[in-house]
């Protein structure tokens, strides 16, 4: 007979090892789950690092509790967990059944079920389950289920709480030493850039053009201005006389015609 368990339920354990399978539907958006597992003694709390069952230490030391691994079936996606109860230490009185969903909220994890099969058996009808349902939403790691001694025996309680700070947060609280002290330390300062000098552009020489060569003056006309001593001037007589054109390094450039001179009036 299978037990449908509501939140807060337990019912007997009359098997020697128990397989727990997590089961949610996958789609977009939705997480993987990663189920593991947590061994508590006296006073509700893991005895060493050990007893803590993971995907970054899948197998207890005892060797009775061990992670199976995660699988596409029908249904949808699982992780599977196993136990040997009737091999467990005495002084191991619970052992807790947990969910992670690597930092995404269980708000997005569609149909979460907590399945309790006795390990002896394969595809038989299981023992129990139970539909977990986030109570805020936020949360990033659940408590799923709980097995606890009762005299000689073991008990199924449906447990369902949750935590926000993820899987870290879910076990330290029952004694797991996290270091956190590399996520703690502040990321090293790069050191600043060499600043690149500047230096200020030289301006490009102006352009140098040849002067002009000098123009002897005209009769008729203002003397031309000239750097250098005009030559003397030859006379002319009754005749006009004609005028050198200046050369100029522009070749549109040309003197105005000039008119006819005449001499002695």
């Amino acid at each position: 007979m299978t037990h449908a368990m509501l939140k807060g339920a337990n019912v007997p354990l009359d098997v020697p090892a128990v397989r727990a399978v997590l089961r949610w539907t996958p789609g977009q958006g939705v997480p993987a789950v990663d189920a593991s597992a947590l061994l508590l003694g006296a006073g509700g709390k893991v005895r060493s690092d050990e007893d803590f069952v993971f995907y970054n230490q899948p197998r207890h030391p005892s060797g009775k509790v061990w992670r199976l691994g995660q699988k596409r079936v029908p249904e949808g996606m699982t992780d599977t967990l196993q136990a040997d109860l009737a091999g467990l230490p005495p002084e191991i009185t619970r052992l807790l059944f947990t969910a992670s969903a690597d930092e995404v909220a269980f708000e997005h994890v569609q149909a979460l079920r907590l399945i309790v099969h006795d390990a002896a058996t394969d595809g038989a009808e299981p023992l129990a389950y139970f539909d977990i349902k986030p109570e805020t939403g936020a949360e990033t790691a659940m408590i799923c289920g709980e097995l606890y001694r009762r005299g000689d025996g073991w008990r199924l309680r449906a447990v369902g709480e949750g935590y926000s700070n993820g899987l870290i947060g879910l076990a330290t609280d029952f004694g797991i030493s996290v270091d956190e002290s590399a996520a703690a330390e502040p990321a090293p300062t790069p050191p600043a850039p060499t600043p690149t000098p500047v230096t200020a552009p030289v301006p490009a020489p102006a352009p140098s053009f040849p002067l002009p060569p000098q123009q002897p003056p005209t009769y008729g006309y203002p003397p031309q201005a000239a750097t250098q001593p005009a030559p003397a001037a030859q006379p002319a007589y009754g005749y006009p006389q004609p005028v050198a054109a200046a050369v100029y390094p522009d070749p549109a450039f040309r003197l105005p015609p000039q008119g006819p001179q005449f001499i002695g009036r």
